[in-house]
């Protein structure tokens, strides 16, 4: 049911329900970096006139045996099995073949003209690299026809000597936190919980509801009598920020036929064993999350697409990652029973078939206690009110900030060659910008600005409207595509330095060596530049950006808060008074009158009156939850996340920039000292 195609998308206007986010714009219309929308119904653009590789390699070696030396060498530059590596890493591989420079640098611009290359053209490139070994021509032909006889060559690689990447970054590492182990049906606290700030007792929930008053405690929730008081301070147990939990996803790939084809994702934690979900049992478990805690703040699910391209799945698959680190660090929400079964090894979808599952809203089972309801400021409307007036500006602004921030990365990743039009900045040749100096300045800055602008939902943009003239689309060029890759430029100097041993002049020639000695040191050092850079790049794009992201989501999840509480949050207390002054007086004219069978009436207005002040005390008791819940999200979840991991984030994205800064000076300072001997004559 949950892998149908949906009557409209998670931000639509016309979504119902508690899963919706209630919202008539959608806020990540613009999240991907020159306005392309990774949420739009339409496709992301095709990279023109290039097919992409998959398309491409998966024909050429399609159901062949791969030799072992293809994987060893394969799992030596990818050591976290990401299913690719960079052009750097391949040209480091095809070094330990003795082959030529030159012919090196062929067959990396055979496979790829991108910074990174698959699984599949890192193992056409060891197929080329055997028929240049064995003196056979270099050419995808070749490689198809032996793959078609299920013949691959296999080359003569020296791994043992492979030399390690010259960076001092290590691998984007998923959380510098240690989560503890998430058990079913209830997960397991340690004492390094981060928020285990109340005194708990747990055992397994009958009915998988996470609210059985029966088996746990109400102090369980922050807010019962045994609860540590949470009125000042942070409310969050010291250092909180260190002690996270991380999960990661992974795309595993896609399942089913044609119109029921669908994406499943492995769900990893650092402790905890690895779990297999697809979409719609996270669209399950977000519909319960959002019907048990109306009132708690947490983001909305990415939308589902019919049809996604890759570029969408892996934009949904980071949001997916973001909304399921948020919820398990929520200090409520992480208790959740159906949560815990999420993560644990059971299969969901059976276990949801056949576990009766409770989606109460937490207010029936918890209650607050006089302390914690002294401690909620008289204030708080006007508190929120403030905040309401200052979210729908940050979201903009910090959707800015995605914009821009991605950008950014992407440009320093010099990103691939072929690149479709939304993905490139204005390049105008020389011959169509205006005369004077000054004027050129203008016409560049207003390209750029259209460029930054916040785009509409549907993904159009300023530069793709000026890449729709007639005039300028036939002229538009990708600065950094042509740039090129640092790696395919060690690879060319290399080349040159081939080409150019021996001398011409037929005799020992220092000066020409000594040149030579040089442009060896160049290439090595522009390596070395390569390899910092790609890492620095990657570890931006998985953990800085993310966390800006982050941090967007955070906001656009108050507002949705917000419209939940608007919603919500109503109730029949004063009708239901009213009723119960009106019933009293007619059982008073009843008693007053005494006629025949008024005991009966009178025992069923009796009934009437105390079922309404039951309905009107628990609703006072629910109103009064939901002002706690309230300041609960607001001076706990969003008064420190807003804060602190946005201190922790800027301090690590300046120490890694000082240190990738330091490692790039001490690059070029040995390269300074290397070719300082290089002849004149």
């Amino acid at each position: 049911m949950f892998n149908s195609p949906r009557p409209a998308q998670r931000y639509g206007g016309g979504t119902t329900g508690l899963g919706g986010s209630y919202v008539d714009e959608d806020p990540l219309a613009s999240s991907a970096y020159d306005g392309l929308d990774p949420w739009s119904a339409a496709p992301s653009p095709s990279s023109t006139p290039a097919p992409p590789a998959y398309s491409v390699f998966s024909s050429v070696i399609a159901d062949t045996t791969i030799p072992l030396v293809y994987t060893r060498a394969f799992a030596a530059v990818d050591p976290e099995n990401t299913g690719e590596t960079s052009v750097n890493s391949l040209s480091r591989v095809l070094a330990t073949s003795s082959l030529p420079a030159s012919t090196i640098d062929k067959i990396v611009n055979i496979v790829s003209s991108k910074p990174r290359v698959s699984k599949l053209e890192f193992f056409v490139a060891l197929a080329l690299v055997s028929l240049a070994q064995s003196g056979k021509e270099v050419s995808i032909e070749q490689v198809s026809a032996l793959s078609s006889q299920n013949e691959l060559p296999e080359p003569t690689l020296n791994l043992d000597s492979l030399q390690p990447s010259g960076s001092t970054f290590p691998a984007p590492a998923s959380s510098y936190m240690q989560p503890p182990v998430i058990r079913s049906p209830a997960p397991h606290y340690t004492p390094d919980d981060p928020w285990d700030t109340t005194a708990r007792y747990i055992s397994p929930p009958s009915n998988m509801s996470g609210f059985d008053s029966a088996s746990r405690e109400i102090g369980s929730s922050g807010f019962g009598p045994g609860a540590l008081s949470t009125v000042t301070g942070t409310g969050l147990a010291k250092d909180w920020w260190k002690k996270q939990r991380s999960v990661s996803v992974t795309i595993q790939g896609q399942q089913g036929f044609i119109l029921n084809r669908y994406t499943i994702y492995q769900i990893s934690t650092e402790r905890g064993p690895s779990v297999i979900r697809r979409y719609s049992e996270f669209v399950f478990l977000w519909d319960c999350l959002y019907r048990r805690y109306p009132f708690r703040l947490f983001p909305a699910l990415p939308p589902k697409r019919i049809g996604p391209d890759e570029y969408f799945l892996e934009q949904r698959r980071r949001g997916l990652a973001r909304c399921l680190n948020y919820v398990i660090n929520h200090p409520i929400i992480k208790d959740d029973g159906v949560l815990s079964v999420f993560f644990s090894g059971t299969s969901f979808e059976e276990w949801r078939r056949h576990t009766s599952i409770s989606l109460d809203e937490e207010s029936t089972s918890k209650r607050i206690d006089p302390a914690e309801e002294m401690s909620i400021p008289s204030d708080l409307e006007d508190k929120i009110t403030t905040i309401r007036r200052r979210v729908n500006p940050l979201i903009e602004q910090w959707q800015r900030i995605c914009i821009l921030a991605e950008r950014i990365i992407k440009r320093r990743e010099a990103a691939a060659v072929r690149m479709s039009s939304p993905f490139r900045r204005p390049f105008i040749p020389a011959h169509l910008l205006p005369l004077f100096p000054s004027s050129t300045q203008r016409f560049l800055d207003s390209a750029t600005i259209a460029s930054s602008t916040t785009f509409p939902a549907s993904g159009t943009s300023g530069i793709s409207n000026l890449s729709q003239s007639p005039m300028l689309n036939n002229h538009m060029v990708d600065p950094l595509g042509l740039q090129g890759d640092l790696s395919r430029l060690t690879n060319t100097l290399r080349a040159v330095i081939e080409v150019g041993d021996p001398c011409w002049r037929g005799d020992e020639c220092e000066l020409s060596g000594g040149v030579r000695t040089g442009l060896e040191q160049v290439a090595l050092h522009c390596q070395r530049y390569s390899e910092l850079s790609e890492n620095r790049t990657r570890i931006l794009l998985d953990t800085t950006l993310e966390a800006v992201k982050s941090q967007r989501d955070l906001y656009i999840a108050v507002r949705d808060l917000f419209i939940r509480h608007d919603r919500l949050s109503f109730d029949q207390v004063e009708r239901l008074k009213k009723r119960v002054e009106t019933t009293s007086l007619k059982l008073d004219g009843i008693k007053a009158a005494q006629k025949d069978g008024w005991h009966e009436e009178v025992d069923k207005l009796v009934a009437a009156i105390e079922k309404d002040q039951a309905t009107i005390a628990a609703q006072l008791s629910r109103r009064v939850f939901i002002r706690a819940c309230v300041w609960h999200e607001l001076r706990v979840i969003l008064h420190n996340r807003e804060n602190t991991l946005l201190t922790v984030m800027t301090q690590s994205f300046t120490r890694e920039e000082q240190e990738y800064a330091e490692a790039v000076f001490t690059n070029w300072s040995s390269l300074s000292e290397a070719v300082e001997g290089m002849p004149f004559d």
